[in-house]
Order: structure tokens, then C-alpha cells, then sequence
């Protein structure tokens, strides 16, 4: 289901990515990352199921949402088109919970046919598990919040390298 902003096709980063219609100017609310409304409980119920699907060479992506305190969004729906979204160490929008809803909005003009982009926020806890492939000038090899990348340089790489190859 693509929106006036947007529309998706393959991506150059990772699998299928969503790309700019038109020019969308700075701070637009470009989609709504959708899907159904769940428990944390549940949300850890749901992670167990998408590493077993890793393990077995399924769909191993991570469409779960953290929504607040109580609550995530799972995004796995076909109708959500932002799910789509790739990572980028140097990300084209940011997202915002806005009366309990997540917005995908633009931090910088993005120019038509640009692929949309934004900092998953990954914990440096699992770095190893997530590789980055976003090919920014300033990517850190792996997807971790922006705050905690420094953690990664610290770690030699030749360890980066070992480690992530165990997990995959």
C-alpha cells in the first residue's frame, strides 16, 4: 500500500526498500508505521518465534516496534509499507511516537527516488547479531543506536569480524 510520499521496490541496502515519490520536504510525517497493538510479554513471545524462523532460514527481520512502557507495535503486515524501511548509519528520517502512534517523518529534504532510511535504535547488547549493510560514509558495521556506536570502536576489529561471523 503505497501513499502519496512514498512507494517500495528493491533495495540496494537490504531485500525491498521504500523510496521517495516526489520531493518530501523536511520534517513531513512521510508514513505511519502500523500494525497490531501488543503486550511486552507477547512482543518476547514473538521474538523467540522470529529467531526460530532465522534458524530455520525464514524471514528473520525485526518488525516490532517499541511503543511505551506497556506496549509494542508488531509491524509484520503486509499493509505496512514502513516496515520496508531499511536501516542507515546515516538515516534521511527519524521516528516519533506521537500520541501513540509512530510516525516516520523526514530530518532533512529527501529528494524523488531517494530510499528512506532511519536508525533502528538497536542495543549495542546484540551487536553481533545485526550487521549493517547501509553503505553511508559512516556506517559502523553493525546496527546499533547512534549513541552507543562508539561502544563498537572500542572492540578490535579483527573481533568485530569473529563475532559477527559466529552469529550468522
Amino acid at each position: 500500500m503505497d501513499t502519496r510520499w512514498v512507494t517500495h521496490g528493491q533495495s540496494a541496502i537490504h531485500g525491498r526498500g521504500v523510496y521517495a515519490r516526489e520531493t518530501i520536504p523536511d520534517g513531513t510525517r512521510v508514513i505511519e508505521y502500523t500494525g497490531e497493538r501488543i503486550t511486552k510479554a507477547e512482543a518476547v513471545r514473538r521474538e523467540a518465534q522470529r529467531l526460530a524462523r532465522g534458524r530455520k532460514g525464514g524471514d528473520d527481520c525485526v518488525y516490532i516496534f517499541n511503543l511505551n512502557r506497556r506496549h509494542d507495535l508488531d509491524g509484520r503486515t503486509r499493509r505496512n509499507v514502513a516496515r520496508l524501511i531499511n536501516h542507515s548509519c546515516a538515516p534521511n528520517c527519524r521516528v516519533e511516537v506521537i500520541c501513540g502512534r509512530i510516525w516516520i517523518i523526514a530530518r532533512r529534504e529527501i529528494p524523488a527516488g531517494a530510499e528512506l532510511t532511519f536508525d533502528y535504535g538497536f542495543s549495542f547488547t546484540e551487536w553481533p547479531k545485526h550487521p549493517c549493510h547501509c553503505g553511508s560514509r559512516r556506517c559502523a558495521g553493525f546496527i546499533v543506536n547512534s549513541g552507543q556506536r562508539w561502544r563498537l570502536r572500542r572492540i578490535p576489529r579483527a573481533e568485530r569480524v569473529l563475532d559477527a561471523r559466529a552469529v550468522c
